[in-house]
């Protein structure tokens, strides 16, 4: 990754994170080393996952690695920026590697399919069929810590539609409907919280494969209830 470029778009960050008042409640959650998951919701904005690794990054210095879709690679040049700022595409083989190497990764379980639901299933987790990160932690060892931003639903009004599902389906490529501020797609001054949760710690991998099955669906299972409960009380006024 290019560490000068990605202090450089700092200052942009920081922007968007006073824009939507941002916040972390937790930060200190966060290993300051070691291998980590950092496992968050997946909003339509998307960048809002960009502010919590720049608030981690300012905290305790900690570069950012994200796991990313290879849709990102259908746009010219788009898959190249991302890596030059320490993403990588999301599989197996990669976020091991990564954790293998003491990295803090983040990662968004629910992917492409959460980020395009419609407003009307706002703040839900798109997590049932989605093991994949809880497989990782327990192979590694990693604790998972979850990040909760609610209200990053709000900086876009989705509107449901069958050519988003038909496109996706087909495809796998994001086409939603939308709009921000008014009638515009700027997005809404939403003010943003993050809540993480403490490290949460896999079961040692079972040698038996039967057992090492149910370890990853138990393992999910509570992961996937805790960040449900997290969001639902994120959205509990203070």
């Amino acid at each position: 990754m290019d560490e000068e470029l990605t202090i450089k778009l700092l200052p942009i960050i920081e922007a968007l994170r006073a824009y939507h008042q941002h916040e972390v409640h937790g930060l200190d959650n966060i290993p300051t080393r070691g291998p980590a998951i950092v496992a968050t919701n997946h909003s339509l904005a998307t960048y809002d996952i960009a502010l919590l690794m720049a608030a981690v990054y300012l905290h305790n210095g900690r570069v950012p690695r994200s796991l990313i879709d290879r849709a990102f690679y259908v746009f010219p040049g788009l898959g190249e920026l991302m890596e030059r700022l320490g993403c990588i595409v999301g599989n197996p083989d990669n976020a091991s590697t990564l954790l293998e190497n003491g990295e803090i990764i983040y990662l968004a379980p629910g992917g492409m399919q959460e980020s395009l639901r419609p407003s009307s299933e706002a703040y839900r987790v798109y997590w049932e069929k989605r093991k994949g990160f809880a497989k990782l932690a327990i192979e590694t060892g990693a604790p998972v810590i979850l990040a909760a931003c609610p209200r990053a639903d709000d900086i876009f009004k989705v509107y449901e539609n069958t050519l988003t599902k038909w496109v996706y389906e087909k495809f796998k490529l994001p086409f939603f409907l939308a709009r921000g501020l008014g009638p515009t797609v700027v997005p809404r001054p939403v003010r943003l919280t993050h809540y993480l949760s403490p490290p949460m710690y896999p079961p040692k991998k079972a040698e038996d494969p039967a057992a090492f099955k149910r370890q990853i669906y138990n393992f999910h299972r509570r992961l996937n209830q805790k960040m449900s409960t997290m969001l639902s009380q994120g959205l509990i006024p203070t």
